[in-house]
């Protein structure tokens, strides 16, 4: 089976063409500057990237650009669109509408439509992908695949806000969370390589933007971002939780409107203020390396804060069977892993120096007396919404 992923951003375009059952890349790249003058990256299985200038004014140019270089005689890897069985689209926000991936007609649309002052800059986005495709294919399926899906089962005590309820009920403002593709393949996974089906787990998906999930028997119990993916842990470039408070003092003492002050959150605080010096957490570990305090700082308040989440999540869960950890720094950065860990050890939390020193690889790193098991798991969003829309699809013939 051939599904194709799609996920549209405002300007680019990436896709991957991949079996769902083996979970094997046969091509994927990114279609960049639409709008503007269009650039196309390919790479076909294990062959060179290849780069080809193409006029691409809106993502309808883009989606047929992938299918021409798609079946392209040289550097293509199926003869004729017939051989894609479905299209899988990620759809940042579902709001209120979505609790899981669904095949998408008119009321779909409709519904990605209202949950659009939800995800301002991302769900026009994924509608354009999505028109583009049917535009294109029209007899193709084409699965919708919701970033906040995985977190709508937290109960109300958890994802509501304690503001006048009116602001929930008129207007839909309740914690949704993302990064929930990711959380969903990594719980999904995390079963199958512990055994069963039924513990407590907290994932860490720590990178430039970082989120964490409380599950318990493979459905989300809470998770640290809110409304927006600007809640929770300090990230990259977002602040994280704050008082928002701070928004007002900004506002009134510099003169900012509010959406200039949330650019300044968004884009400006986090790792990169703390430090002054990078978002990236491999330049924050050579600062701190360095003597750079600052660096150290940042890297410090991370874990800090990633591990009072932790703890949170083991009271809201009644103790944890598991811990994750994934994304690009949590699969990758040993030295953040072992500080989140070392503030664990009043849960009996023992991580492995030796098998915590890998990267990338999926291992458990606790040792044999841990109570609590820890495991590296590389997260993979693409073979997750490939394997749910191929599950969609296969039901609905």
């Amino acid at each position: 089976m051939n599904i194709l992923i799609i996920n549209a951003g405002s300007s680019s375009l990436k896709y991957q063409l991949m079996d769902p059952q083996t979970g094997v890349v046969s091509a994927k790249g990114l279609c960049e500057r639409i709008g503007i003058d269009g650039r196309l990256n390919h790479k076909a299985g294990d062959g060179d990237k290849i780069v080809r200038d193409i006029p691409m004014p809106t993502h309808s140019e883009a989606i047929a650009a992938t299918l021409e270089i798609l079946q392209d005689a040289e550097v293509g890897v199926i003869k004729s669109v017939d051989e894609i069985d479905a299209v899988g689209h990620r759809v940042l926000h579902g709001g209120m509408e979505f609790f899981d991936s669904c095949i998408i007609n008119d009321d779909v649309i409709k519904a990605i439509k209202k949950c659009i002052p939800l995800g301002p800059l991302h769900n026009p986005a994924n509608l354009m992908g999505i028109e583009a495709c049917q535009a294109v294919m029209p007899t193709t399926p084409q699965v919708a695949v919701f970033d906040t899906a995985f977190h709508m089962t937290m109960p109300p005590k958890a994802y509501r806000y304690a503001i006048p309820t009116e602001y929930y009920e008129n207007d839909s403002i309740r914690r949704y969370g993302f990064h929930g593709t990711s959380h969903k393949y990594v719980a999904k996974r995390t079963a199958e390589l512990v055994g069963k089906k039924e513990f407590k787990m907290v994932n860490c998906h720590l990178g430039n933007g970082s989120s964490m999930s409380a599950v318990k028997d493979g459905k989300c119990q809470d998770t640290t971002m809110g409304l927006t993916p600007l809640a929770g842990v300090p990230m990259g470039t977002r602040s994280g939780d704050i008082d928002a408070a701070v928004v007002q003092f900004l506002c009134n003492k510099y003169g900012y409107s509010v959406d200039e002050c949330l650019n300044i959150l968004n884009k400006k605080s986090g790792m990169l203020a703390i430090s002054g010096v990078s978002s990236d957490f491999r330049d924050l570990e050579d600062g701190a390396k360095n003597g750079n305090e600052d660096c150290a700082l940042a890297r410090d308040k991370f874990c800090y804060e990633v591990a009072k989440f932790v703890g949170a999540y083991a009271a809201a869960l009644n103790g944890i069977d598991v811990l994750t950890f994934t994304a690009g720094v949590g699969e990758n950065d040993c030295n953040v892993r072992a500080s989140v860990c070392e503030y664990l050890g009043f849960m009996g939390v023992k991580i492995d120096p030796e098998l915590n020193g890998k990267r990338g690889k999926e291992m458990k790193i606790s040792t044999p007396d841990s109570k609590v098991e820890v495991w590296v798991v590389p997260t993979n969003e693409e073979l997750m919404i490939a394997q749910d829309t191929a599950e969609l699809v296969t039901a609905a013939k």
